[in-house]
C-alpha cells in the first residue's frame, strides 16, 4: 500500500511584471519597494526608459549576492525566481546582470546604507546602555579582501605578505546590538584613527565611546571629547599620563591632549574550566571623571563590552563571506552592499527581541537569521510580511543561554602572518569558559616631583628660559639613570605635540641644558649650565 500523500499549496505575493524578480524575501518588508525606488531616484539611478532589468530589480539582485556570496550572477538570478512559478520571468545572460550592476553604480547602495545605519536599540532594551549612556565602539578591519585585479591593486596596494589586495574597514557600532551606525573603507596604509576621525560627526552626548589601544593618541582624544561623548578606552603602557589627584578606587585624575581624564590601572586574573591560568594588565583612560558614580572596576568591566565589535565583524567575514574575497574587480564596485545586508538582518533580529520584553540582543543568533533569510528568499515568502516574520520566530525559539564569560585563543590563523606562531597572556590553546576572573585595582604611580620655584620663569626676555624646559629638565634630574625617549618626554608633559619635543631635545642638547646618549636617547646633563636666551 503506498504511503499517503500530502499537497501543499503557497500563495506568494510579489511585484508585477518586470519588477516581480525585484525582492529580498521576508527582509523586503524592511527595506521595501517605496524605499528602494526613492534612494534611486535621489541618485539619478531610474532606467530611462522601462528595460527587461529595471533599476529597482537590480538594487535588490545586488543584495541577493551578498546572501549567496558562494554561487555566480546567474544562480543568484535563478534563486531569486525559483518561488515565482507561473509568472514569465526573463533568463538574462551573466553579461547582462554585469551591465546591470555596472549601470546601477555605488551610489544607490551608499544612499541605502546611510537611511538603514544607525543604532536600533530603544533606550529599554537590555545591555544596551551604561547609566545614561549608549555604548558604541570603534574598530577596524582589515582582513577583508578583493580581487587581485590592476584597478584593485592600484587603488589599495600589493598585500606586503602577497596574496589578494586587503580593504581596511573602520566602523562605529552600537555594541548591545552590534548594529553598524556608519563605516568607511579604503587601502590599509592610511592607518585606523584617520578613518575613525570622518566617522566622529555621528557621536554625541548620549554617547560613550570603547576602544581599543591604538585610538589613544592625543588629537583623537581631544577630538572625540569636543562631539560631546564619554571615552572608555584601553591606552599604551608606555604613556606617562601626570598623577594629578589620587581617588579613592584606586584611580587618579590626569590630562591628556588637554583633555581632563581619569585613568584606571588594573590587573585581571583569569581561571578557565581545564584550570588553566593567565593574567593581563589593563590602564583605561576614561572621561567619566566621577569615582563614586562610575566606580573603577565597574568600567573595567565595561570595557570588555568593546568585545561585541569583533562578534560584529566575525558576522560579516565568516557567517555572510565565510572567507571569501569580495567580486568586484574595480574599486567602483566595492559597495556597501555587504553592509547593508548586515544592517538589514540585524535590526530584523533586534525587533525580534524586543517584541519580547526582557530579552538581551545578544542572545539572537545571527547564523538563524542570515541562513532564515536565504531560505525565505528561494521562496519568495514573506515580501510583504508585517510585525514579526518568520526569520523573528526562527530566531525568538533559539536564543542562546546568557553570556558566560569565556576567553578567545586569539591566534593568527593565516600561515604567513609573522605573528601565527605567538602566544598572548598564556592563553590556552582552544576557547574556554572562565569559573573565576579576579580584578585588582593597582594604586596610582608616584607622582613627578613637583618643578622647583626657581627653575620656573618667564618664557620670553634675555637669560630667561621657558616652562616647558623647566619641566623637562625636572623629570629628566629625578631620574638621572634613566635614557629618555622623544616619545616619553612628550606623552609625560601631555599638552606637548610630538614633533615639537623631537624637535626640541635636539637644540637643548646643543645648548648643553641636556646630553644626548644616543641616537633619540637623552638623560640629565652632569652640570646644568646657565640658561641661554
Amino acid at each position: 500500500m503506498p504511503p499517503p500523500l500530502a499537497t501543499i499549496t503557497r500563495t506568494v505575493t510579489v511585484a508585477a511584471g518586470r519588477f516581480a524578480p525585484g525582492h529580498l524575501g521576508e527582509l523586503t518588508a524592511v527595506v521595501p519597494f517605496e524605499l528602494v525606488d526613492s534612494v534611486l531616484s535621489e541618485t539619478r539611478a531610474v532606467q530611462r526608459r522601462l528595460r527587461d532589468l529595471p533599476s529597482r530589480v537590480g538594487v535588490y539582485f545586488l543584495l541577493a549576492m551578498c546572501l549567496f556570496p558562494e554561487v555566480g550572477y546567474r544562480l543568484v538570478w535563478t534563486k531569486l525566481a525559483a518561488g515565482l512559478s507561473g509568472i514569465p520571468v526573463l533568463c538574462p545572460t551573466a553579461k547582462a546582470l554585469r551591465d546591470l550592476r555596472r549601470r546601477l553604480g555605488s551610489a544607490p547602495m551608499r544612499v541605502l546604507f546611510d537611511v538603514l545605519a544607525g543604532p536600533l536599540a530603544r533606550p529599554m532594551t537590555p545591555g544596551v546602555r551604561f547609566g545614561p549612556y549608549r555604548t558604541v565602539s570603534f574598530d577596524g578591519c582589515s582582513s577583508i579582501k578583493v580581487p587581485d585585479s590592476e584597478r584593485n591593486r592600484g587603488w589599495l596596494g600589493r598585500c606586503p605578505h602577497g596574496g589578494y589586495p586587503q580593504v581596511e574597514l573602520m566602523t562605529l557600532v552600537e555594541t548591545g546590538t552590534r548594529a553598524v551606525i556608519s563605516a568607511v573603507f579604503g587601502p590599509t596604509r592610511e592607518g585606523e584613527t584617520s578613518y575613525a576621525t570622518r566617522l566622529l560627526h555621528h557621536l554625541g552626548p548620549e554617547m560613550l565611546v570603547l576602544w581599543d589601544r591604538g585610538f589613544d593618541g592625543n588629537d583623537f582624544i581631544a577630538a572625540v571629547h569636543a562631539t560631546g561623548a564619554r571615552v572608555l578606552g584601553r591606552i599604551s603602557q608606555r604613556r606617562r599620563p601626570p598623577v594629578l589627584k589620587p581617588l579613592a578606587d584606586s584611580s587618579y585624575l590626569s590630562v591628556i591632549g588637554g583633555v581632563p581624564v581619569r585613568i584606571i590601572e588594573a590587573r585581571v586574573s583569569v581561571t578557565c574550566t581545564d584550570g588553566s591560568t593567565f593574567e593581563g594588565s589593563y590602564r583605561l583612560v576614561t572621561t567619566l571623571l566621577d569615582a563614586r558614580r562610575y566606580p573603577a572596576d565597574r568600567l573595567v568591566h565595561l570595557y570588555h563590552e568593546r568585545w561585541e565589535h569583533e562578534s560584529a565583524y566575525y558576522a560579516l567575514r565568516h557567517t555572510i563571506l565565510h572567507g571569501r574575497v569580495l567580486r568586484s574587480h574595480d574599486p567602483v564596485g566595492v559597495e556597501q552592499a555587504l553592509l547593508t545586508l548586515y544592517q538589514l538582518l540585524r535590526r530584523t533580529m533586534v525587533e525580534a527581541a524586543e517584541s519580547q520584553p526582557g530579552t538581551d540582543p545578544d542572545r539572537c543568533g545571527f547564523t538563524i537569521a542570515f541562513q532564515t533569510a536565504r531560505d525565505l528568499l528561494v521562496c519568495a515568502e514573506g515580501v510583504f510580511e508585517q510585525g514579526i516574520g518568520e526569520i523573528g520566530r526562527r530566531v525568538l525559539s533559539a536564543l542562546s543561554p546568557a553570556r558566560r564569560t569565556r576567553v578567545s585563543t586569539r591566534k593568527v590563523k593565516s600561515p604567513i602572518s609573522r605573528y601565527a606562531e605567538r602566544k598572548l597572556d598564556g592563553r590556552p590553546d582552544h576557547s574556554n569558559v572562565v569559573t573565576s576572573m579576579a580584578i585588582t585595582l593597582l594604586p596610582p604611580p608616584s607622582p613627578e616631583p613637583a618643578l622647583p620655584a626657581a627653575t620656573v620663569r618667564e618664557s620670553t626676555g634675555p637669560g630667561k628660559t621657558g616652562s616647558r624646559m623647566a619641566r623637562v629638565l625636572a623629570i629628566l634630574q629625578a631620574e638621572p639613570e634613566r635614557l629618555w625617549r622623544s616619545r616619553e618626554i612628550a606623552e609625560l608633559l601631555g599638552d606637548v605635540t610630538l614633533v615639537a619635543t623631537y624637535r626640541q631635545p635636539a637644540r637643548w642638547t646643543e645648548r648643553g641644558m641636556i646630553k644626548r646618549v644616543r641616537t633619540g636617547r637623552y638623560a640629565a646633563a652632569t652640570q646644568l649650565p646657565t640658561p641661554l636666551a
